[in-house]
C-alpha cells in the first residue's frame, strides 16, 4: 500500500495493492483491495470495494462495498455507495448514483441525478443530467436526453436530441 495525505488509508488493516494520495483518501477502507484513490477525500468512506479507481476531489466518497468502478473528476460518482462496474468521468458526473450498476457517464454533468437507474450510458455535456430511476438508455451529445427522468429504453444521438422527452419510453 501506498499512502501520502493526513488520514490517507487510516483505517486500512489487512488490505493490500492500494494507493492513496490527498486528504482523507481511503480514509475508511480496512480490506477492499487494488484501489486507487487519488485527490481530497477521494473514496473516503470505502471499506471493503475494491477494484476502484477515484481520481478527483470526493470522487467515490460514498463508496463502501462497491467494485470495478471509476470516477474521474470532482464530485464523480460521488454517492455510489454499494454499486458496481460504473464509469463516471467528468465534472459531476453520475454525482447521485446510489443504486446505479452498469452505467457511463462522461461529460460535466452526464447523468448527474440518476439514483437508480442500470445499463445507461450518457456522453456529452448535460446528456441525461435530469435521469432519476430510468434504466437502459442512451443518450450521446450536448444535452441529449438532458430533461428524462424517468422514461426507459431511449436512444438520442446529437446535440439536443429528446431534450424535451421527460417520461417518454422506447424512443
Amino acid at each position: 500500500n501506498t499512502a501520502v495525505g493526513s488520514a490517507a488509508l487510516a483505517a486500512n488493516t489487512t488490505a493490500e495493492h492500494n494507493t492513496a494520495i490527498g486528504y482523507q483518501s481511503g480514509l475508511a477502507n480496512t480490506t477492499g483491495q487494488n484501489n486507487s484513490f487519488l485527490g481530497d477525500r477521494a473514496g473516503a468512506a470505502n471499506t471493503t470495494g475494491g477494484q476502484n479507481t477515484f481520481v478527483g476531489s470526493v470522487a467515490g466518497y460514498a463508496n463502501t462495498t462497491g467494485t470495478a468502478n471509476v470516477a474521474l473528476g470532482y464530485q464523480a460518482l460521488k454517492a455510489n455507495t454499494t454499486d458496481t462496474d460504473n464509469t463516471a468521468i467528468g465534472y459531476n458526473a453520475l454525482t447521485a448514483a446510489a443504486g446505479a450498476y452498469y452505467t457511463v457517464g462522461v461529460g460535466t454533468y452526464a447523468g448527474k441525478a440518476l439514483t437508480t437507474g442500470t445499463h445507461n450510458t450518457f456522453v456529452g455535456y448535460n446528456s441525461g443530467q435530469a435521469t432519476t430511476t430510468a434504466s437502459n438508455n442512451t443518450a450521446v451529445g450536448a444535452a441529449a436526453l438532458s430533461t428524462n427522468t424517468t422514461g426507459a429504453d431511449n436512444c438520442a444521438f446529437g446535440s439536443l436530441a429528446l431534450t424535451a422527452n421527460t417520461t417518454g419510453a422506447d424512443n
